[in-house]
């Protein structure tokens, strides 16, 4: 039964087979142990063959020497195992299946290997070397879908010419020259053969023989390994990485309670080639596929952490350094996350001292990445830069200022608007920060700024408050008088707001396909044929090209309703600086009088924002200030209250309830009773108000 199990053709269904004979093998005796075995060769001799038993074979191997069903003899450098040859003959069956048709069975193959390595240590490693390294070499290279026909371990195979292993450098040609056609195409994303299997392979048995492999480790290896680093597939750069972990991992000082404790030597090999080692993982901490920059970000850990000693860290840290610290705003959580963590263990709280050691490696490498095709690297981009502006001392960020502004206003054009919101921010920190050395900006800023203050998505234009207030703070004086002109103007230009708003401006009328806007170029074919892939947006290219799940570069001409939506949020934002008390008052008549304009189509989302801001408002100006104006506001909360759009609604009720908190239930009620008695029952139906 647990046979049958294990060579299911649903994984469930094998893993279940699995924990089964684990807990069968605890009672086992010899003679039972010898029945398994031939059960699971039997397998093998199955006249149908097929893979499921394959499969069972060599994962019924692996479970009965995970058990240590079997005792190792090591006499004068020969290994002898009591009993049968079972284990003999799974080394060679484990061999033999390393090019198997299914990669299952190939990737079982090696997970065999690598419990056959920890058990008898690199005597099998002896074994399969030749055809492991063969079989990495032979398949690094494909041809395309129809001339795929590969090599054979054993047969002499050419330098594959999409592959410049005599440096990493060389790599970012290899990276960052994608072309359109089909062939570039299939090969960036496709499987890749036996290699990956194979690389998968190398990694078991390298963890399998721990600190016993770094005496196998030679110049070979490492070469081959440094090759699938700068590979045009992204599955084969991934599991490099990996490999290189394990090859960290292994050289190791043996006896260390943990990984976290063992210690790379002087004789290891990595340790010796540790400047190109820490450039290829440079390479991939920066990598386009966020798999390879997980799978980078795993090696660079271990190396950092068992390297011996600070000083021997330091001379990599000009490479991995600002790479590091820029992955920690990456896009992908997982390697957001990671990198959060690792840069905890390898500055212990001395982040800030360590970025500013290094800030010119740290701003050249921030500066090369707002250029990158991936957006969301552009976009942790400009958030570091905002960091380097808030959290580093000015004296060292000072001389670089005007080269991260320049690179910021660039970043404001940008196609995606992650990438303008987040450079938005970025400036204003700069703004407030370095006030002087940004005066001369101020003329563009200011463009920038309110362009992002009435654009399309509601997350820019809360950014663009948040800059423009910034910059109030750092100047106040004619800055403000040129700031609160404009948000005058935003809300007296509400009333110019067609009655029936264009949704998608410059785009067919028929409707959306999914939700989503289709403008007449999307059915260019030429647009959609023959052009690079990308994953899930996280490669949505620079300028020009579209591309992936999360197309952000989609935009329309602005609507007033838009402008005075971004002025409400950043009056709400003004309202907290003492010096602006004064016209922030004055203009919340105005902002009152624009909520009236009702007869357009997106007048519930400019409702929204009001109920969302109206709270921070009150805030801002303080409990005596804000009641002169609450009933000016009345009749549009409860407007919004009764709209059938729920966030509208949602947002009215909310803003009722905090504003019933801060001006207090009592002072709340009564003022909306006096002003229109009717509105009480509606008032008093909403779950959650404070009691009186």
């Amino acid at each position: 039964e647990i046979i049958v199990k294990l060579r299911s053709n649903a994984k469930l269904d094998r893993d279940k087979g699995f924990t089964e004979l684990q807990q069968y093998l605890n009672g086992c005796d010899g003679n039972e142990i010898s029945s398994i075995e031939n059960d699971l060769l039997s397998l093998l001799s199955d006249e149908e063959n097929t893979w499921e038993s394959r499969h069972a074979c060599l994962s019924g191997a692996r479970c009965l020497m995970e058990m240590n069903k079997y005792k190792i003899k090591i006499q004068e450098n020969q290994t002898d195992v009591d009993g049968d040859m079972f284990v003999y003959q799974m080394i060679e069956k484990a061999i033999l299946m390393l090019d198997d048709e299914e990669f299952r069975v190939r990737i079982a193959a090696g997970e065999l290997l690598g419990v056959l390595c920890k058990l008898m240590g690199p005597e099998v490693y002896d074994k399969c070397r030749d055809q492991i390294l063969q079989g990495i070499r032979c398949n690094l290279e494909r041809h395309g879908l129809k001339d795929d026909s590969g090599c054979t371990p054993g047969t002499p195979n050419e330098q594959p010419e999409s592959i410049l292993s005599c440096s990493p450098n060389t790599s970012s040609r290899i990276m960052e020259k994608r072309s359109s056609d089909a062939a570039q195409i299939f090969h960036d994303t496709a499987g890749w053969k036996s290699l990956e299997t194979y690389m998968k392979c190398l990694q078991c048995v390298i963890f399998g023989c721990g600190s016993k492999f770094n005496d196998l480790v030679d110049q070979e290896l490492l070469n081959l390994i440094f090759e699938t680093l700068t590979h045009t597939n992204r599955f084969v750069r991934e599991t490099g990485y990996y490999v290189c972990g394990a090859l960290v991992t292994c050289g190791a000082k043996e006896g260390a309670e943990s990984d976290s404790e063992a210690k790379l030597t002087d004789e290891n090999a990595i340790y010796r080639h540790g400047k190109v080692f820490s450039e290829y993982l440079g390479k991939g901490l920066a990598d386009n596929w966020s798999q390879v920059r997980m799978a980078g970000s795993v090696a660079t850990r271990q190396f950092l952490i068992s390297l011996p000693s600070e000083a021997a860290r330091e001379k990599f840290y000009p490479i991995l350094i600002p790479r590091m610290c820029l992955n920690r705003y990456y896009m992908a959580e997982g390697v957001r996350i990671y990198s959060q963590v690792t840069w905890q263990q390898i500055t212990h709280g001395e982040g800030k001292n360590m970025v500013e050691k290094y800030i010119q490696e740290v701003v050249d490498y921030y500066i090369l990445s707002t250029e990158s095709d991936n957006h969301a690297v552009r976009e942790a981009a400009c958030a570091c830069i905002a960091e380097l502006g808030s959290k580093i001392e000015k004296s060292v960020v000072s001389p670089y200022v005007s080269s991260l502004l320049e690179t910021l206003l660039i970043c404001f054009n940008d196609d995606s608007w992650p990438v303008r919101d987040a450079a938005c921010i970025a400036c204003g920190h700069f703004v407030l920060c370095f006030p002087e050395e940004s005066r001369s900006s101020l003329p563009v800023l200011y463009l920038l700024f309110f362009s992002n203050l009435q654009d399309n998505i509601p997350s820019v234009r809360q950014g663009a408050a948040v800059a423009v207030t910034n910059i109030v703070k750092a100047y106040g004086g004619v800055e403000q008088e040129i700031v609160f002109s404009k948000i005058k103007e935003g809300f007296e230009k509400i009333k110019d707001q067609p009655a029936t708003s264009e949704k998608y401006g410059a785009l067919e009328k028929t409707p959306a396909t999914y939700g989503v806007a289709k403008q007449l170029r999307d059915n260019d074919m030429d647009l959609h044929t023959n052009q690079t892939m990308y994953s899930c947006g996280s490669l949505a290219p620079k300028m020009g090209r579209g591309g992936g799940c999360m197309d952000h570069k989609f935009r329309k001409p602005s609507e007033p309703w838009e402008l005075a939506d971004g002025c409400v949020n950043l009056l709400a934002e003004l309202s907290h600086v003492p010096s602006a008390s004064k016209q922030v008052n004055q203009l919340i008549p105005v902002m009152a009088n624009a909520c009236n304009t009702k007869s357009y189509t997106h007048y519930p989302n400019f409702m929204e924002t009001v109920c969302k801001q109206l709270p921070n408002l009150a805030n801002g100006l303080g409990k005596r200030p804000f009641k002169m104006y609450l009933e000016l506001f009345i009749d549009c909360i409860f407007d919004a209250l009764d709209s059938d759009v729920v966030l509208t609604s949602s947002a009215a009720a909310q803003c009722l309830i905090e504003l019933s908190t801060f001006l207090g239930p009592g002072i709340v009620r009564g003022r909306i009773e006096n002003h229109n008695s009717s509105y009480i029952t509606r008032l008093d139906s909403i779950p959650g108000l404070p009691l009186l």
